[in-house]
């Protein structure tokens, strides 16, 4: 039976899918018209009768493939295993990209189109597209007559180019199973031709070795993963092995080389090469670990009951800030006042800005769905962004998972009932977050709903939780869960729908009967309540430290920011609230010389250090007679009237930094919040830090007791 490229498409679609598709969605997912869509689904039907499927048309709605599962899974399998004589535009593109990728060497038109069975033409039309998407990497495709094309450019934009086919066309749940049974099963098998030329630029044993290295390491980790970015380190390593291993090296400016040494990543970097190096019997050098120490630096997600701005940084809020209050403008909606929503983009944007800067990149599975269901808001949140980070480019994958983020905040939240529900995703936060947010408007009953990754659930006990849904399949996981688009179609609604009705009715069975004691869980609620008086005492004693130790100065006839500093930290010193005076204020400027210490738009300054001769958190405004210019954390010169100290100890507590993070994120929160800190005024600063930090205390501890 002959199938054409198209048909397949078609059809493959038609299998991933359980709703009507309509005709103008196949022809815009596939780039043709609707008549051509119309003749080939002629074609299909024939087709789908020699498995008993039949192609169910509905006037107005669309179309759906019918019939028994087993000439589903037939139709799936004769598919998976079809041997292409003829491929989409977008195959012939990746196939020919593996090929100049893998080679150093100038590859004839001739060859290439003798290995897809085309023209030279189509060959020459293939490459003038291809050409646009390898200037996204930073790469030339060079074509020269009786020479032939190749791809030259860094090598480590050739491993971004090679990390993105992968992540775009691989299947995410099965790269997180890479040392399970079905990959190396598959691996025997006969495998669609484009995931056998995408895994030929990485030798599958390579990637199970390297995955169980990893996951070794990523325990470590003092912060989490979202499962995308552990997929990518993982593929970025196996890449290096093999690029290594060809004689392929990075190269790294030795500055930032020095840069990467002094990072915590960095020592994780080494250990994770250590143990390749073993493994392989090869020398990996500094560079490849620096390289390395990027993609963790980039890989970071914090959720929002971490410390959610680093080192007290605010040029990542300030952005934020700034993203929150165009977009609620252009839409027409204040979210100047919605918490979550901040905290949820500082979260995200802290590693994106550093992906974007470096260039790394990141797929977003869900980019073709965003574009198409938040039309208006992914344009909205696009026009925001470039107004927002004028001095990058933003890629749409990026602009996407911010499209979630407000998305889940424009469609807001209800009151909702008891249910514990886990949320896995594999994207990372927003969609996490666009998940819940659709689980809590169609399913008030699920009030307590937390979201994991992949790498996080392995670690959980989910005994805990009354429903587990997914938008991934889960690896080594037999207990039952549902798997949903992020989205959530009809047909998943109705099953989550139908499980929550059969859970009440045997909630409502167990009730008539007694209940027996069990010593083992009595013990372990024990370990939970003494772990969650420990965390109380950790954000109260942060707090109460801080708000009793918070003062305002004013200082007169002093015109340098050393000598403000120098007076400050005299002053903490005699409070032996610091044990060296000069130690702490060379950390101060040591932080200072990174970047801006300017909040844009006001006449504050935040100084900020960590610092083993810091006793105790101190936060301390000092206000000015004379303005004393400083630079700005956009790097524009700008006023100081008030000098704000924020310092901690060095080895401090994840609850300390937390409580500390929140107070420099009150600074910017809202133009009330940077009114009253510019006001120099005691009382009022005081009242404002006492009543957020009651919420946020209180918020704490709704935390600690839902888990």
């Amino acid at each position: 039976m002959y199938i054409s490229a198209r048909e397949r498409q078609i059809l493959e679609i038609l299998l991933k899918t359980t709703d009507e598709t309509t005709v103008k969605d196949l022809a815009d997912l596939i780039g043709v018209s609707g008549r051509t869509i119309h003749r080939d689904l002629k074609n299909i039907e024939d087709i789908l009768n020699d498995y008993n499927l039949t192609l169910q048309k509905k006037s107005g709605v669309g179309v759906q493939l019918t019939g028994e599962k087993k000439g589903i899974a037939d139709l799936e399998l004769y598919l998976f295993n079809l041997s292409h004589t003829e491929y989409t535009p977008d195959e012939r593109q990746t196939i020919m990209l593996c090929e100049l990728l893998e080679t150093n060497e100038p590859v004839k038109l001739l060859a290439l189109a003798t290995d897809l069975n085309v023209t030279i033409a189509t060959v020459s039309s293939d490459l003038t597209k291809l050409d646009e998407k390898l200037k996204s990497f930073g790469l030339d495709l060079i074509r020269r007559r009786g020479y032939g094309v190749e791809i030259v450019g860094e090598e480590s934009a050739k491993r971004r180019a090679m990390s993105h086919l992968i992540s775009e066309y691989l299947d995410e749940s099965e790269l997180l199973s890479l040392t399970r049974d079905n990959i190396q099963m598959r691996s025997t098998q006969q495998i669609h031709t484009i995931s056998e030329r995408l895994m030929g630029l990485v030798e599958k044993r390579k990637l199970v070795i390297v995955e169980n290295i990893v996951k070794s390491i990523v325990q470590e980790l003092p912060f989490s993963m979202a499962d995308s970015a552990y997929i990518g380190l993982v593929v970025h390593l196996a890449l290096a092995l093999e690029r290594i291993q060809k004689g392929e090296g990075i190269k790294i400016n030795l500055a930032y080389l020095v840069d990467q040494k002094v990072t915590k990543e960095y020592t994780y970097a080494q250990k994770i090469v250590s143990q390749l190096e073993q493994v392989f019997q090869i020398s990996i050098p500094d560079a490849e670990v620096a390289y390395i120490t990027m993609h963790l630096k980039g890989a970071k997600l914090r959720h929002e009951n971490e410390h959610v701005i680093e080192d007290a940084s605010l040029q990542t809020a300030i952005k934020t800030k700034k993203l929150i209050e165009i977009v609620g403008k252009l839409v027409g909606i204040d979210l100047s006042a919605n918490r979550s929503l901040f905290e949820g983009l500082i979260v995200h944007l802290k590693p994106a800005i550093y992906r974007i800067k470096e260039k790394m990149g990141i797929s977003n599975p869900l980019l073709d769905k965003i574009k198409k269901d938040y039309e208006d808001l992914f344009a909205i949140v696009k026009q925001a962004v470039d107004e927002v980070f004028p001095e990058f480019f933003v890629p749409d994958e990026e602009t996407g998972y911010l499209v979630m983020h407000f998305g889940a905040a424009i469609m807001g939240n209800k009151d909702l009932g008891s249910f514990k529900t886990l949320v896995v995703c594999s994207s990372g936060i927003g969609t996490s977050k666009m998940l819940a947010t659709r689980l809590q408007k169609e399913f008030p009953d699920l009030k307590q709903i937390q979201n994991v990754s992949v790498m996080e659930f392995q670690k959980m006990n989910k005994e805990e939780y009354q429903l587990v849904i997914s938008t991934i399949p889960i690896p080594e996981y037999d207990s039952d869960y549902i798997v949903v688009n992020p989205f959530l179609n009809k047909d998943e609604i109705e099953k989550i729908r139908s499980f929550l009705n059969e859970y009440k009715f045997a909630i409502s069975s167990e009730k008539q009967h007694p209940v027996t004691f069990q010593t083992n869980k009595i013990a372990k609620n024990t370990i939970s309540f003494i772990k969650e008086m420990k965390s109380i005492k950790e954000y109260a004693s942060t707090i109460a430290t801080v708000l009793e130790g918070f003062e305002v100065i004013d200082v007169n006839g002093c015109h340098t920011v050393e000598g403000l500093l120098t007076i400050a930290c005299k002053n903490l010193s005699d409070q032996q609230r610091i044990n060296d005076a000069e130690k702490v204020i060379q950390a101060i400027l040591e932080r200072e010389s990174l970047g801006g210490v300017g909040i844009p738009e006001t006449a504050m300054a935040l100084f900020h250090a960590r610092s083993h001769h810091v006793m105790q958190p101190c936060f301390i405004i000092n206000t000015l007679y004379t303005p004393i210019v400083v630079i700005g954390m956009d790097g524009v010169e700008m006023n100081m009237k008030s000098l704000i100290l924020l310092l901690s100890p060095s080895h401090t507590t994840n609850k300390t930094l937390e409580v500390l993070s929140f107070l420099s994120s009150l600074l910017i929160e809202s133009e009330e919040t940077i009114r009253i800190f510019q006001s120099n005024n005691k009382e009022q600063i005081i009242g404002l830090l006492t009543g957020r930090f009651e919420q946020f205390f209180n918020q704490k501890l709704t935390e600690l007791r839902s888990v």
